[in-house]
């Protein structure tokens, strides 16, 4: 347990366990550090997991600045946390807000990535749902500021793409609850307005994609809706990308399923450090149904 600095003087709590190859954990809006609980007791036996909280999460630093809370913030403080750690390359995990940061960081430096996890990523991307994010992105923010995040906290764990948890563990979801509602007011109000309301919309993105040779798998729950169009984007995008469609499943897909997303992911690594996990055939891309002409 520690703290590292980034670039701009924030501190950022850091835990890690096991030895090995590095997995970066990236949480979500609704997660911090104890998120991945399921994935480090799992991966640390073989790998070196580093998990941390984001920044506006405690106990890392709540800047109280709107302006250093950002979609390139969140990209640089993955790189911050493994210059600090001294980790040149990763397998890089996000879920959600940390998704997005996530594949941002696989743009901005693939040379860090040995490979990224791009799981639950999509809201708000659509280029038609743009402006209906950014506005219940910033409401949010500001009832998050005029009612705290115990009483916000709660309600938002029993959203349409969280429902499935609590039906499936209520033990699970129920520490999740607590948890997200433990969460900074200032520091989820500023993240909500600051980060999730303005980051750029995947679709932006799409010609940059088609440059991204990093091995990349997307992992979406089938009822995690805001996010399946947007999965299926990245999926024709993004040449060296698999998709993963976890079954009834929704949202907070690590905890709801751990088993099944770590035996994905157990695989997923096991391919890309085999050199398995190569390019799609450009054969596969063809408009025919049966078969392409010669």
């Amino acid at each position: 347990m520690s703290h590292i600095t980034t670039d701009d003087g924030i501190r950022l709590y850091v835990e890690q366990s096991g030895e090995g190859t590095p997995i970066i954990f990236v949480h979500e809006f609704a997660g911090d550090h104890r998120s991945w609980e399921p994935q480090v007791r799992y991966f640390s036996r073989r790998y070196r997991c580093v998990t941390y909280s984001a920044r506006g999460y405690d106990p890392s630093d709540v800047p109280s600045d709107v302006e250093a809370y950002s979609q390139d913030r969140a990209r640089d403080d993955i790189r911050a946390v493994m210059d600090a750690l001294d980790i040149e390359t990763a397998h890089v995990v996000g879920l959600s807000m940390g998704g997005f940061a996530t594949l941002h960081f696989g743009l901005h430096y693939p040379e860090r990535a040995l490979s990224l996890v791009v799981a639950g990523c999509g809201y708000g991307a659509e280029p038609d749902a743009r402006a209906q994010f950014k506005s219940e992105a910033e409401t949010m923010a500001d009832r998050i500021l005029a009612e705290g995040m115990a009483a916000v906290g709660a309600g938002y764990a029993e959203g349409p793409t969280r429902v499935q948890f609590q039906n499936k563990d209520l033990r699970g979801w129920t520490e999740f609850r607590d948890q997200l509602c433990e969460h900074s007011t200032e520091g989820s109000s500023l993240t909500m307005r600051g980060y999730q309301a303005r980051r750029p919309s995947l679709y932006d993105l799409g010609e940059a994609m088609t440059g991204l040779t990093v091995p990349t798998l997307i992992v979406n729950g089938d009822e995690d809706e805001p996010c399946l169009e947007v999965g299926l984007f990245m999926k024709r995008q993004i040449p060296a990308a698999g998709l993963l469609i976890m079954p009834k499943t929704g949202h907070t897909m690590n905890l709801e399923e751990p088993a099944a997303f770590n035996t994905s992911l157990d695989e997923f690594f096991h391919q890309v450090e085999a050199g398995r996990w190569d390019l799609r055939d450009a054969r596969s891309k063809s408009t025919a149904i049966l078969q392409q002409d010669k």
